[in-house]
């Protein structure tokens, strides 16, 4: 019976942290941004995120976060929500749900705790700047 479950592979969709100025902060802040690199748009999108891990020996967990997207179109990319960066020293999980025609997709994206960092910057598809793709 289980052999018969087909579960589709995600392709072509990413979770990127990059950063931007925030004018409320007055400084660079890390946004997390849902990219749909592929031809077809994406659908009915949940996203739940949360970040969990140790800080000083001290098990420390965020609340989690639920973010909906009616659509993103073919070839874009939307902003999910700021990183705050107390959470950057965490392991950050996003839990991304979606329709792409009639077959339902998700996959967990993860930036393991310290990965968001101007270290690790490469080119995000379809934003064209840099940023930290999520595992």
């Amino acid at each position: 019976m289980k052999k018969d479950i087909v579960i589709p592979k995600v392709e072509n969709v990413y979770v990127a942290a990059l950063q931007e100025w925030n004018d409320d902060f007055m400084e660079n802040t890390w946004y997390a941004y849902l990219v749909n690199d592929s031809d077809e748009k994406l659908e009915t999108l949940i996203v739940v995120s949360n970040a969990s891990g140790l800080i000083n020996g001290e098990e420390r967990k965020t609340s989690t976060m639920r973010h909906a997207f009616t659509e993103v179109p073919a070839n874009s990319a939307v902003k999910i929500e700021m990183i705050e960066e107390s959470v950057l020293e965490l392991n950050n999980s996003f839990m991304v749900t979606f329709f792409k025609g009639n077959t339902l997709y998700d996959k967990n994206f993860s930036f393991t705790a310290g990965s968001i960092s101007t270290d690790n910057l490469t080119e995000v598809p379809v934003i064209y700047k840099d940023g930290v793709l999520a595992k």
